[in-house]
């Protein structure tokens, strides 16, 4: 993965969905497995924010952004199932998102605004990276061994990383504040289907 040249003080920030044990675990040991060099370096996580250089004096707004975006999002429930790949346009094979896609958007979306507005290279499309600039025999060996990789867990934050000494760290974690939405309660007076 080609990163943004920093200079100076800048930071390179990413920001992302955190994938829990135990499934964190199990997903990083795989794309060890499959010989990605990266697999130690890049936590297993689900991208809102893309590898982006922030000056000194933007940390306090975009921090306030993040802290923002995530207290106007109840958390929700994502699950992973099956695989897929980015092929031909990138090396890259991954587990894919198969429920919560749209909480994933909206937190994308309103990450990628304010101090942190940009446009996209490709059009956003949640997933887990299990390898990444490998040969064809690593992605479809990766592809075929996590295909009927299954999780389900709750998200409840999100987080920022830092890259600093060829690795991504969490810096700070955001936790999702809104309340579930009630559902709608029937007036007693309404025909109700049957």
């Amino acid at each position: 993965m080609r990163l943004p040249e920093r200079s100076g003080d800048q930071r390179l920030i990413g920001v992302s969905i955190t994938i829990p044990e135990p499934h964190h675990s199990a997903l990083q040991e795989a794309r060890a497995r499959f010989g990605d060099p990266m697999a130690s370096a890049i936590p297993p996580h689900i991208t809102l924010l893309g590898p982006t250089i922030v000056e000194p004096e933007e940390t306090a707004a975009v921090q306030a952004h993040l802290d923002a975006v995530a207290a106007g999002h109840a958390p929700f429930t994502v699950r992973l199932r099956g695989t897929g790949t980015f092929r031909p346009v990138s090396q890259v094979a991954f587990v894919q998102v198969a429920d919560g896609i749209a909480g994933c958007e909206q937190l994308e979306q309103e990450v990628r605004s304010g101090p942190l507005d940009q446009e996209l290279r490709f059009h956003y499309h949640p997933h887990v990276t299990v390898a990444h600039e490998l040969a064809d025999e690593s992605l479809d060996e990766a592809i075929d061994e996590l295909a009927e990789f299954d999780a389900t867990f709750v998200v409840d934050s999100f987080e920022c990383y830092v890259h600093d000494e060829g690795a991504w760290h969490v810096v700070t974690r955001h936790a999702l504040g809104a309340e579930p939405a009630e559902p709608a309660q029937a007036d007693e007076h309404e025909p109700r289907a049957v």
